[in-house]
């Protein structure tokens, strides 16, 4: 026994695109997510009234990722992905930057004595 053949009209092609859509921008979400997640582990000092910056940077993302579970539309969704990539990679540079900068001086100041 064949199968039938699959009519293919354009409110299945509008339904399938939607869902690839939501999908690929949900997948991709998610993973930003954990980016974020994962970059946040290397801010372990605290801020100025004693809360680890790791928590209250986790805290932050959790609400943005929070406020924005309800947008819809593609433009914004993919708008925001944008953004918040480009902010995550700006930090892994600032902090690598600044961290390769901490062991210079410290491989200086041990060269010293």
């Amino acid at each position: 026994s064949s199968m039938p053949p699959t009519i293919i009209n354009p409110t299945t092609t509008r339904t399938v695109a939607k869902f690839f859509k939501s999908s690929t921008s949900r997948r991709e979400g998610l993973s930003l997510y954990r980016e974020i997640l994962r970059t946040t582990k290397a801010f372990h000092w605290c801020d100025e009234r004693g809360v680890p910056w790791n928590q209250r940077l986790r805290l932050e993302a959790r609400k943005e990722f929070e406020s924005s579970k309800e947008e819809t539309d593609p433009l914004i969704i993919a708008r925001m992905l944008v953004t918040g990539r480009d902010c995550i990679q700006e930090v892994q540079k600032r902090f690598n930057e600044a961290d390769r900068a901490a062991w210079e001086r410290i491989e200086r100041d041990s060269q010293r004595r």
